[in-house]
């Protein structure tokens, strides 16, 4: 063999070897950089914890007057009966803890609506969920008398549970089927109704209005322990089969066709997210009342940092709503000392301008 065939032929080995050696380096390089995310990913839930943490102290030491950590932390560790001490552990402890799952419940609610419709506008608002809900623990209350929340959340789980039945049937009806404009179109027209028939029995019943003003507008105020005690197997409930539904939920974002491929069973599926939603907006409804926006943003914000993985979106959801709501509820017990202004109200505020942010996006966060 002449000098320049040997030459060619060294060359071309060469050549073959650095290309089968590229492809394992590529692949630990991307096996390092996915290791790399995910233990961020990780620590960021930490964060999250530890920041739920903090908003859930100054949740407990602020409000129509302000205590001071040390305050805070003797009325747990040595109560001695007095005002400060009883205003801390009878009232603003549940109101924490209230925050916390409502805030939760809504945060994954939402973020499991947009996930199984893929509809990046869906909310328990939105798709008429909420306000089923609300029209049922209306019932309850002017209809029926019924004031103790065990007896009338199962109201609000039942108009939960029939609002998003007739959303989806609505939407599904015809030939083309559901679409994401469907249902949200659905979805706003079904809540119109609930609000309206609602608004009629307590314009009938005025004692039954007064009791409910405050409720209607969205309020962490007014309940007791009892009342958590009462509502948080149903959240917890809730919560854990919402949290468990990532990886199904995962695989039909490809499809249905491809989730039958990989195992899933759509069908239920399905029925799981939709008794994982009905379980998580009626506790949330019936302990605070109807909350706008909350199930909405968070979850967009969230995968906006996240991606779209739901073993990610879910938890970070479930995490950050609380933040936001716990955080709303003390500029409302601050800004209008020695009175508040509601959850509701506040949230509203810092929530439309978002919602139309999120609007007029040309991009949204992919689902």
């Amino acid at each position: 063999m002449r000098p320049a065939e040997q030459s060619a032929e060294h060359t071309a080995e060469h050549t073959a070897g650095a290309a089968d050696a590229d492809p394992p380096i590529a692949a630990e390089g991307g096996g390092r950089a996915a290791r790399g995310r995910t233990a961020a990913l990780a620590g960021g839930l930490v964060v999250a914890v530890a920041v739920l943490a903090l908003v859930a102290m100054a949740s407990v030491a602020l409000g129509a007057r302000s205590m001071s950590f040390s305050t805070v932390i003797d009325a747990f560790l040595a109560p001695d009966g007095s005002g400060d001490h009883t205003v801390i552990r009878e009232l603003r402890v549940p109101r924490t803890f209230l925050g916390l799952g409502v805030g939760a419940t809504l945060g994954l609610a939402g973020a499991l609506m947009q996930s199984l419709t893929r509809n990046p506008m869906a909310d328990p608002g939105l798709l008429g969920v909420n306000q089923g809900a609300a029209l049922g623990v209306t019932l309850a209350l002017g209809l029926f008398g019924l004031s103790d929340p065990a007896l009338y959340v199962w109201f609000a789980f039942g108009g939960a549970a029939l609002a998003s039945v007739v959303v989806y049937a609505l939407a599904s009806a015809g030939r083309s089927g559901s679409s994401p404009v469907r249902l949200a179109l659905a979805g706003v027209a079904l809540g119109m109704v609930c609000t309206a028939v609602a608004s009629a029995i307590l314009r009938m019943d005025t004692p039954t209005f007064d009791r409910m003003r405050f409720w209607l507008t969205g309020s962490l105020a007014g309940q007791t322990a009892d009342t958590l005690v009462r509502l948080a197997p149903f959240m917890v409930a809730g919560l854990a089969l919402g949290l468990l539904l990532a990886r199904p939920l995962n695989m039909l974002a490809l499809g249905d066709d491809a989730g039958k491929a990989l195992g899933v069973a759509v069908n239920r599926t399905r029925i799981l997210t939709g008794v994982a939603v009905t379980l998580l907006c009626g506790a949330a409804t019936a302990a605070a009342g109807p909350l706008w926006f909350v199930g909405l943003i968070v979850p967009h914000a969230v995968r906006a940092v996240v991606g779209p993985d739901q073993r990610w979106v879910l938890p970070y959801s479930t995490l950050a709503a609380p933040v936001l709501l716990l955080g709303a509820d003390v500029v409302g017990r601050v800004i209008a000392r020695p009175g508040e202004v509601q959850v509701g109200i506040v949230w509203a505020v810092i929530g439309a301008p978002i919602f139309i942010v999120l609007a007029r996006r040309k991009r949204v966060a992919a689902l």
